[in-house]
């Protein structure tokens, strides 16, 4: 059985907080239910559109093999089931920085993850930021609740 790295329900709280920059992206802004995580999220919007207050299942996984063996890092098409099949939207990135910081008696970390282009940044709680490591590839999956 595949190990996820971390999983919650969103909610859809903005659309493009800085304005729109792309045609086809969308840049949203969201908070988590369980783990009080704030995420703001490049999403291909042509193939994937999302509202505010829509709430959505999202997954972060180090592996897409529902074995947990490692990725090859190439995609085969195939008769082979994974995890991508339980999602409406999967892309595979890199964890390019994490941070913490500090306010009013409070730490938080910062997750930024590149997938091609479209960018993530994950904040909260620096305990879920000690399962990840830099440069660490990664599957962001999406499904709508």
């Amino acid at each position: 059985m595949v190990e996820t790295l971390f999983e919650d329900i969103f909610r859809v709280e903005g659309l493009n907080p800085d304005g729109k920059k792309f045609e086809k992206v969308t840049r949203i802004t969201a908070k988590s239910d369980q783990f009080d995580m704030l995420m703001v999220l490049d999403i291909n919007s042509d193939i994937y559109p999302m509202h505010v207050g829509e709430k959505f299942m999202m997954v972060l996984a180090s592996t897409l093999n529902l074995d947990g063996t490692p990725d090859s890092g190439y995609f085969n098409p195939g008769n082979r089931k994974s995890l991508a099949d339980k999602f409406d939207y999967v892309m595979q990135g890199k964890l390019y920085r994490i941070s913490e910081e500090s306010s009013h008696k409070q730490v938080k970390a910062d997750m930024y993850v590149s997938f091609g282009g479209l960018l993530m940044m994950l904040k909260g709680d620096p305990s879920i930021a000690a399962r990840f490591e830099l440069d660490q590839r990664l599957f962001i999956l999406i499904r709508k609740v």
